[in-house]
């Protein structure tokens, strides 16, 4: 048998079919990397991929709980977040880049390879208790998804969330798994301090392309019912349908809209599909591999928005995309929410409960917080 060959090029490595319950089919090399393998393609012939890949937790003792973000088409500062990588899988993420940062590949090693944050509850407790701390919204989170499968052996999310209703501080969570009705006794309690706002993602109301592109996620029908059963349980909730894939998804808009509507979504919101660095490449191979018929099609339609590279990130750009086709898109989106009356108000979290535990004076003092909507719908 012919051993990999080393090379020095930057060339991806040869796409192979993706393992069960996974959504890319090979680990692109990083871009931070100098050196990586090139697989014989008759060994890969003879040994096909694994039917199935475990997950790997990888430890990490984080330093700090938050990350700021200073991009002004963000509508937050600070996010928090207790896993890198997703065991979602979803083969356009835009997150993916970011495990290359930590040696790894934006690839199978995104989903597979899932780095835990263990003492993230008790660092967002110590930033919590600062003096400097001025009380505003954080999101959960700014990347990976918080509920993913592994939260729930882990429970790392439960645990921020009990040290953010402790310290009255409101959080805006994004998830697209069912997994989060199980903190229904948190987030009820929370919703009825005005302390959370969740969007429910929904990218397609067909199974097909969600178990293609979004493998390990929850399913079109059971999102449209955790978002029933947050609603019910007065928890504000919104259908953030993300992200719109033009010539795939786009023609869904209107529908995901109105199932959600009917499900108790009372806002909404939406982004366009953009591919940075190795999520094209892992995101394309997806598109061929599971709808070929529809591969010329989505190019097509997503360089008239995003432009060439097919990931447009310029500020007013960067989460809706730019021309002719974007405006269309943002019109249905538009027409579509004043018909079912979606985002009639804005949501409101309120940051004038803020309170530290054990400290005396909080209990006379007045905080400078003031009730604030930080995820208005118009931003998404």
């Amino acid at each position: 048998m012919k051993q990999p060959q080393v090379s020095q090029q930057n060339e991806p490595e040869a796409p192979r079919l993706a393992p069960r319950g996974r959504g890319a089919a090979f680990n692109p090399s990083g871009r931070f990397e100098p050196r990586h393998l090139i697989p014989d393609p008759e060994a890969l012939a003879r040994e096909p991929a694994p039917y199935r890949l475990p997950t790997t937790i990888v430890e990490e003792h984080a330093r700090s709980a938050l990350a700021r973000n200073n991009s002004p088409d963000i509508p937050f500062t600070f996010s928090l977040n207790p896993y890198r990588g997703c065991e979602h899988g979803c083969a356009y993420c835009y997150a993916r880049p970011y495990h290359e940062y930590l040696g790894f590949s934006a690839g199978l090693d995104f989903e597979t390879k899932i780095v835990v944050k263990r003492n993230i509850a008790h660092l967002l407790e110590q930033t919590l208790r600062r003096p400097s701390w001025k009380p505003q919204p954080i999101a959960l989170s700014g990347a990976t998804d918080p509920y993913q499968p592994l939260e729930r052996q882990l429970q790392l999310t439960r645990a921020c969330l009990e040290v953010l209703l402790r310290y009255r501080n409101p959080v805006v969570i994004v998830t697209k798994n069912a997994l989060i009705r199980r903190d229904l006794d948190l987030l009820t309690e929370m919703a009825r301090r005005e302390l959370v706002f969740v969007w429910i993602s929904v990218t397609s109301l067909q199974e097909e392309i969600t178990a293609c592109l979004e493998p390990r996620t929850a399913r079109p029908a059971l999102r449209l019912r955790t978002i029933e059963t947050l609603s019910q349980a007065g928890i504000p909730v919104g259908v953030l349908a993300a992200p719109v894939i033009p010539g795939l998804t786009d023609e869904e808009l209107p529908a995901i809209l109105k199932a959600a509507t009917h499900a108790g979504a009372r806002w909404a919101g939406y982004t366009v599909l953009r591919l940075p660095g190795a999520v094209r490449t892992i995101f394309l191979d997806a598109l061929q591999r599971h709808f070929p018929n529809r591969y010329n099609r989505v190019i097509r339609r997503l360089k008239a928005i995003r432009g060439p590279s097919l990931n447009d990130t310029a500020p007013g750009r960067r989460l809706h995309g730019a021309g002719k086709e974007a405006e269309l898109l943002a019109q249905l989106f538009m027409l579509s929410c004043r018909r079912l009356g979606l985002n009639h108000t804005p949501p409101v979290l309120r940051t004038d409960h803020f309170c530290r535990p054990g400290n005396q004076r909080s209990l006379f003092e007045q905080t400078d917080g003031r009730p604030s909507a930080p995820y208005h719908p118009d931003s998404l």
